[in-house]
């Protein structure tokens, strides 16, 4: 498996492996990669008063990749998986939704850590997150009475 250096970064979206290598090492890749999606968003929003609380277009086609990206660099933990499929840490998935440009946000950890708990402000606070940033995020109750957002531009 490479590293970031030679295969570039890639958000979490909670349905890979733990990030390899030190903590700080990803927390210094976060944020480089969310001061370019910044910038991203200052140059093509040019026209609006605050243009870094705008999705740019860039995102709208790459939205899950987007969202995670605004989750992890928000200091949200990203669940994660074993090589098995097996969750190993409690956190946000982003995955697409049925609706082009729409994605869904669920809060995961594997059995027994109280996922299911905290998921409703664990939600929440990723929904005020995405909310500072443009995105629109509607907490809903699904199967077996889980909560998730759906999250759109």
């Amino acid at each position: 498996m490479g590293s970031e250096d030679d295969t570039g970064f890639e958000p979490a979206t909670g349905d890979g492996p733990l990030a390899p290598g030190p903590t700080e090492k990803r927390a210094a890749s976060v944020r480089t990669a969310w001061e370019g999606l910044l910038q991203i968003r200052r140059l093509t929003n040019a026209g609006r008063a605050a243009p870094e609380t705008v999705p740019a277009q860039w995102e709208l086609h790459r939205t899950v990749r987007a969202v995670a990206l605004a989750l992890e660099a928000a200091g949200v933990p990203a669940s994660a998986v074993d090589a098995s499929g097996q969750r190993v840490a409690t956190g946000y998935r982003v995955q697409e939704c049925g609706t082009p440009g729409t994605v869904r946000v669920e809060w995961l950890g594997p059995p027994g850590s109280g996922a299911a708990h905290e998921e409703d402000a664990e939600l929440t606070r990723c929904a005020a997150a995405l909310g500072r940033l443009g995105w629109t995020a509607l907490l809903y109750r699904g199967p077996r009475r889980r909560r998730f957002l759906e999250v759109e531009p």
